[in-house]
């Protein structure tokens, strides 16, 4: 079965080692051509060039599927808490299975956690890849669609910045990843309470699910007619 978020690693030391024969075909050449043996001096060159390619484009997949998340069942995305700071002003916090975490304060009514999903070609599927997933983004949500359209929403990204990311090369190349099936966006939100306590997971098909993570949410989300 293909685990394309356990081959980072590999593809990352491949790309080490691809720059090191890299570089000793540069002493190669260096050397060839100062004896003037013009044939040999091409043929390292050929060599340098081949490793060089091969470096980046093993250093390129690696970032591009770096921070992304395997789906093989139902998995844990967040645990999101919140406290009312004032009307429609909450200090939130979410906490990953990684054991990180990412404090922010957000205005509204609801909070809403997205992700992007990635999909692969049926081929790729019968080899046994997964959809993989990354979280996007925080954000507050107002209920009435009037102050929401009148109000500047407080949004936080959550995902690291990287040079490469397979989402964005997907949507800015959809032909050049033809084992890419589909990539898209998913959400969830609900209703921030004071002392809320939520659940975010992502199913094996890629949609977000929130719940409320204790009992005292759940009544107090049930209060507010969820």
């Amino acid at each position: 079965m293909l685990d394309f978020t356990a081959i980072v690693p590999i593809l990352f030391a491949g790309a080490v080692i691809a720059a090191l024969i890299a570089l000793a075909q540069a002493f190669a050449v260096r050397r060839h051509w100062r004896a003037r043996r013009r044939f040999a001096c091409a043929h390292r060159s050929a060599w340098l060039l081949v490793f060089v390619l091969l470096a980046i484009l093993l250093a390129g997949m690696g970032l591009a599927l770096r921070g992304y998340g395997l789906l093989t069942a139902e998995a844990p995305v967040a645990t999101v808490q919140a406290r009312q700071l004032g009307p429609q002003w909450f200090g939130v916090r979410v906490d990953f299975p990684d054991g990180t975490h990412r404090g922010a304060d957000l205005h509204g009514d609801e909070w809403q956690l997205d992700a992007r999903v990635i999909k692969w070609s049926p081929r790729a599927v019968a080899l046994g890849a997964k959809p993989l997933f990354r979280v996007d983004r925080l954000s507050g949500r107002y209920r009435e669609a009037a102050q929401a359209g009148s109000t500047i929403p407080s949004v936080i990204a959550l995902d690291a910045d990287s040079v490469v990311d397979l989402w964005r090369l997907k949507q800015d190349f959809p032909r050049a990843l033809p084992w890419i099936d589909a990539d898209y966006g998913s959400a969830a939100f609900l209703p921030l309470v004071d002392g809320g306590k939520y659940a975010v997971t992502i199913s094996p098909l890629g949609g977000l699910v929130a719940r409320p993570a204790d009992a005292t949410t759940a009544e107090k989300l049930k209060a507010n007619d969820w």
